[in-house]
């Protein structure tokens, strides 16, 4: 697969619903989650305010050895209209199945994927490549940057963009990329993590972690070459609307959807 060349393509805002026993919660460097609200009402929120597509993370199915709550996708599905993508202890295509079934359209593997890359194989092969999304949670290490599973708490010994090159040749249709140095810090995306593993892949990549402005979106789209960007803090507290990012990257000559 090759990206779109330039400023041609439209530039995608995900907001994300990370969900810990049914309510959307949101901490800082992956630590000190507070609450943030019922996940189908923020989901509902969004879907009317214009963001394009929604990730729902259930941050601590794989801890607890559990599928992804398919009680909350299918009511976080109910009240959008948007491309939904579920993720969270999806250890098999069955697992792929039940979500699916409850209404994502696409699934997100992470740590069952790091332990069995074969699992990305089997998921697109059922479902499609634009279904499956491989979530590399990363950790700088000096010049490289660290893959993290289990929900960041345990680092590997693969690198972030050999891990993404693989998980495109095994068939992901996108990256989400969470910096974790960055995640909540409100101070902006890894953009030298994010354009190292954009430009080392011809699939979508959505970076995630630090956005606390409009410019950062920007910066994210330029110097990190990201294809999507993800947010929640700022998107959950009300700090900045999708329509203020929108209206930012229009300014920059970005292409957005309406």
């Amino acid at each position: 697969m090759t990206k779109p060349a330039g400023d041609t393509f439209a530039r995608r805002l995900i907001a994300c619903l990370d969900v810990r026993a049914g309510r959307v919660v949101k901490g800082v460097n992956f630590e000190g989650l507070r609450d943030a609200g019922d996940p189908a009402a923020l989901a509902a929120r969004y879907d009317a305010e214009g963001i394009d597509e929604l990730v729902v993370l259930d941050i601590t199915a794989t801890a607890e050895d559990r599928l992804a709550l398919t009680r909350t996708v299918s009511a976080v599905s109910a009240n959008v209209f948007i491309p939904l993508a579920v993720g969270g202890g999806i250890r098999s295509v069955e697992d792929a199945a039940r979500v699916i079934e409850a209404g994502a359209d696409k699934v997100g593997v992470n740590t069952a994927a790091l332990g069995d890359p074969s699992l990305v194989s089997r998921i697109a092969d059922r479902f499609g490549s634009q279904a499956v999304i491989v979530a590399i949670d990363a950790k700088r290490d000096g010049d490289r940057f660290t893959v993290c599973s289990h929900a960041g708490r345990t680092a590997t010994r693969r690198d972030a963009v050999g891990w993404a090159r693989e998980a495109e040749s095994r068939g992901a249709g996108e990256i989400l990329l969470t910096s974790i140095d960055a995640d909540g810090t409100l101070r902006g995306f890894d953009c030298a993590l994010t354009a190292a593993v954009s430009d080392a892949v011809g699939i979508p990549v959505i970076a995630s972690g630090g956005a606390g402005s409009a410019d950062h979106f920007v910066e994210v789209f330029t110097a990190g070459r990201a294809d999507a960007a993800l947010a929640a803090t700022i998107f959950h507290d009300g700090t900045c609307s999708v329509r203020a990012v929108k209206d930012a990257l229009r300014r920059h000559g970005l292409p957005v959807r309406l």
